[in-house]
C-alpha cells in the first residue's frame, strides 16, 4: 500500500493532510489524526466541498460495555450528543443517527456490528456516575466525532459513516489503547474495502 499512496498537494484543510490511492476504479483519501468533534466536522466540510462523496469515519473508542462478540469494529447506528458541535447542525431533540439509506445497504458481517455510542468533546467529562449512566442505557462505547458527524450529515445531506475501533478500556488496564499490528492499519483498510464493497454491490 506504501507505494500506492501520494499526498494530495491541493488539499487546503487546516493542520491536515490528504492521502490519496486507488481502489479498483476508486479514489480514496485518507486523512489521518482527526480527532473531536469540531475539527472532525471543518475536514468534512472541506471534503465534501472538494467532491466528497462518502465519508466513512474510522476513530478509536472506548469501551463502556463489554460486547459480547469478539469483533473490534462497531458501526455506529446513534450517537449521544454530548458535544457541542452537533447543536449547530440540528435541534436537540433530533437524535444522530446513521442515514436510513445507508442503513439499508450495510448488513452485519465478520468485521462489525451495529452499536450506539456516546459522543463528548471532553475525556475528563467520562466521569464515574457518566459511565454508569451510560452503560445503564446499553451504551457501547464512547468517542469524540459521531454525533457531529451524523448531525452535520443530516443537516447538509451528505453521506457520513461512523465506525468505532474498540481499542481501549478508558485507561482502566494495562494495554488500554492497543490497536493491533500497525496500530489497526491493515484492519481500518479492510474494513474501508470491506464497506465499500458492500454498497456498491
Amino acid at each position: 500500500m506504501k507505494e500506492k499512496l501520494k499526498k494530495n498537494e491541493c488539499w487546503s484543510c487546516y493542520h491536515s493532510k490528504l492521502y490519496s490511492f486507488a481502489l479498483g476504479d476508486m479514489k480514496i483519501g485518507i486523512i489521518p489524526c482527526v480527532v473531536g468533534s469540531s475539527y472532525a466536522v471543518l475536514v468534512a466540510e472541506q471534503l465534501f466541498v472538494s467532491g466528497c462523496e462518502l465519508l466513512i469515519s474510522i476513530t478509536s473508542a472506548g469501551i463502556i460495555t463489554e460486547p459480547q462478540i469478539a469483533k473490534r469494529f462497531a458501526l455506529i447506528t446513534e450517537a449521544v450528543r454530548d458535544e457541542g458541535t452537533s447543536y449547530h447542525y440540528l435541534p436537540k431533540e433530533k437524535p444522530a443517527l446513521l442515514s436510513d439509506e445507508l442503513t439499508k445497504y450495510l448488513t452485519e458481517n465478520d468485521l462489525w456490528f451495529p452499536a450506539t455510542s456516546w459522543t463528548t468533546d471532553a475525556p475528563y467529562r467520562e466521569t464515574p456516575s457518566a459511565i454508569a449512566a451510560m452503560k445503564a442505557q446499553g451504551i457501547t462505547c464512547v468517542e469524540m466525532e459521531a454525533a457531529a458527524l451524523y448531525a452535520f450529515a443530516e443537516a447538509k445531506n451528505k453521506n457520513v459513516i461512523c465506525f468505532a475501533h474498540l481499542t481501549n478500556t478508558m485507561a482502566q488496564q494495562e494495554g488500554d489503547f492497543e490497536k493491533g499490528e500497525y496500530f489497526g492499519s491493515l484492519e481500518s483498510l479492510a474494513l474501508i474495502r470491506s464497506t465499500l464493497n458492500t454498497l456498491i454491490n
